[in-house]
């Protein structure tokens, strides 16, 4: 049987592998390390993701429950999209740890261009 070369395909595997675990100490050829590492590392980030945002839903609803925004925060969420206000929870969560009199002023504003009841369709 002829032996068959290999060509550019295995040189390139073999340069990436070199260029991922160049941080790595030790044997240079420790891709398992590597692959897992780069999983790891992009598992992490979302989760880094998913807890700011449960940060920013629970601060943005223990200003509601303090008594400023006579809403809940689900109620509110809705009518910002309803009128299309592109706050996203980061912001508002900012807001509210700033100056409650503005998330009150929005909450309010909202409120008072959408009655809640006419769009749910109770009388």
């Amino acid at each position: 049987m002829t032996r068959t070369r290999r060509g550019y395909i295995a040189r390139r595997r073999r340069t990436k592998a070199r260029s991922l675990v160049s941080s790595f100490r030790g044997d240079p050829l420790k891709t398992q390390e590597a692959i897992r590492a780069l999983a790891s590392s992009h598992r992490d980030r979302d989760g880094q993701k998913r807890n700011f945002r449960r940060l920013w839903i629970t601060r943005i609803n223990s200003v509601i429950r303090d008594g400023w925004i006579y809403s809940t925060y689900s109620r509110l969420i809705h009518d910002l999209y309803k009128r299309q206000l592109l706050l996203n929870r980061k912001i508002l969560a900012q807001i509210a740890i700033a100056n409650k009199n503005c998330l009150y002023l929005i909450s309010n504003g909202i409120i008072k261009k959408i009655n809640w009841k006419e769009s749910v369709g109770v009388i």
